[in-house]
């Protein structure tokens, strides 16, 4: 087997796990929140927690393997990953579980922040969109096999199966690349900046927390201001050093700097879906884990279908068509699931999640190959850890909201009226995550309209 070749499914492999971790912690939240005695909103931890970790240490992370080595840093973290996923399997205290999920959080950083930029190197320009989509397919099959899969392992096995089975599967990937020997690099010998990492690690630690614990405690409330004076700080510190966590230069190209802000606002519409949808199934309609997750199944279906067929017409014609399509199907797809009720039909549900995926798979795959192709190779390790930043903070930003929102509900909630409570808060969830995607919609053709050229890309 090449190392092209290796790589390629390593990428692959990695990207269906994320994902699938992702999505089978979200179904299983209530029997998560059973075992560990917590009521199913305090669990939203489960899921913030392991994003704040990632998206804390994304730009050093990527910054690192342009430096030290993609291949490097990416086995690094597939070792580290492999550990805390299995850590996670036998811890029994709550506080504990939530600190190993940030530092499992931790690692998958240093996959997410150099799997794209390993893949781009490997393959050609002409089939980078191609490839991008292929690697999309595995994000939205892991999204998909994850809350199905998940829920039969909840169901019968216990949810702390699922961190041993992917912890396995990790550990399988480490030695398949562990055997390719040649590594890429973006800025090899060049220094690498230790505090603007420190600094941009505590901005970000310290934005999400305060957006998801601002109900909880006063003193959070001054969180996400210090947060925005230390992102001025980290600017004025990256254009003094000499080697700066981030070449700002990059983002004079309009392309590469208004695709990541779609994508940011992409995801902080889109991320919390599954999980308040889990919510809504398993608490408001009954369903067990493995019954629900077979449901929700069928938005990343047909997201895996589509992906890889936008991102190989994203290679032939300009994305801006395809993008904004994508983002204003999700946008009414959204705010349709504001009107749920204990007795809506779950035909309109399963249409709607269908029409959500649709869109979804349409703007996601030409809007990262856009991202990808408005950059120099020696920027490709930058280039995915920005975009993995951009996705990785829009779904703690989303899941920091949903965290937010049903604080505010449930804070007087009692046993009797919880149910009716948490349906009620689903509602301004749903209005506030179309809101995103409007803004996401207005923003599409500004973006991309007059910049992406079929040459372009």
């Amino acid at each position: 087997m090449t190392e092209q070749k290796r790589i390629l499914i390593a990428v692959m492999i990695t990207s269906f796990i994320g994902p699938f971790m992702g999505s089978s912690v979200n179904i299983a939240v209530p029997a998560m929140a059973e075992d560990f005695n917590m009521m199913p909103d305090e669990l939203t931890w489960a899921v913030t927690a392991f994003l704040i970790g990632s998206a804390a240490t994304l730009l050093p992370f990527g910054r690192l393997a342009d430096i030290k080595g993609r291949r490097r840093i990416y086995l690094q973290g597939l070792a580290c990953i492999c550990a805390t996923t299995l850590v996670c399997a036998v811890v029994q205290n709550f506080l504990a579980f939530i600190f190993v999920r940030f530092l499992q959080g931790l690692s998958m950083s240093m996959i997410f922040g150099t799997s794209m930029a390993l893949l781009v190197s490997c393959c050609g320009a002409e089939n980078r969109g191609k490839t991008i989509g292929l690697s999309a397919a595995c994000v939205y099959s892991g999204v998909s096999l994850g809350p199905f899969i998940g829920g039969f392992i909840t169901d019968y096995l216990g949810w702390r199966m699922i961190f041993w089975l992917t912890g396995i599967a990790l550990l399988i990937n480490f030695f398949l690349i562990f055997k390719v020997k040649t590594d890429w690099y973006g800025a090899k010998d060049k220094k690498f900046d230790y505090i603007g990492s420190i600094i941009y690690l505590v901005m970000i630690v310290l934005f999400l927390y305060g957006l998801s614990d601002w109900t909880r405690h006063e003193f959070v409330h001054y969180m996400p201001f210090i947060a925005f004076i230390l992102f001025l700080l980290f600017i004025y510190e990256q254009k003094k050093v000499a080697s700066p966590l981030v070449d700002l230069s990059i983002f004079r190209n309009t392309v590469f700097t208004m695709s990541n802000i779609a994508a940011l606002i992409h995801y902080s519409a889109t991320f919390a879906l599954g999980f308040v949808l889990s919510l809504y199934l398993q608490l408001v309609r009954g369903m067990d884990a493995f019954t629900a997750g077979g449901f929700l199944l069928i938005q990343p279906f047909i997201m895996t279908i589509v992906s890889p067929k936008a991102g190989a017409l994203s290679d032939k014609f300009s994305s801006r068509l395809i993008a904004s399509l994508g983002m204003g199907m999700m946008m009414i797809g959204l705010f349709a699931f504001s009107f749920l009720d204990k007795d809506t039909s779950f035909y309109l549900i399963g249409i709607n999640l269908a029409f959500i995926g649709l869109g979804f798979g349409l703007f996601a795959s030409p809007n990262n190959n856009a991202i990808m192709g408005a950059v120099e190779a020696k920027f490709y390790g930058v280039a995915s850890s920005i975009l993995a930043v951009m996705r990785l903070t829009g779904q703690a930003i989303s899941m920091s909201l949903v965290t937010l929102l049903l604080s505010i509900f449930t804070a007087e909630a009692i046993e009797s009226n919880y149910v009716d409570i948490i349906l009620h808060s689903f509602k301004y969830i749903f209005i506030l995550a179309a809101h995103r995607g409007l803004d996401c919609e207005t923003s599409c053709p500004l973006i991309f309209d007059n910049y992406l050229k079929p040459a372009s890309i």
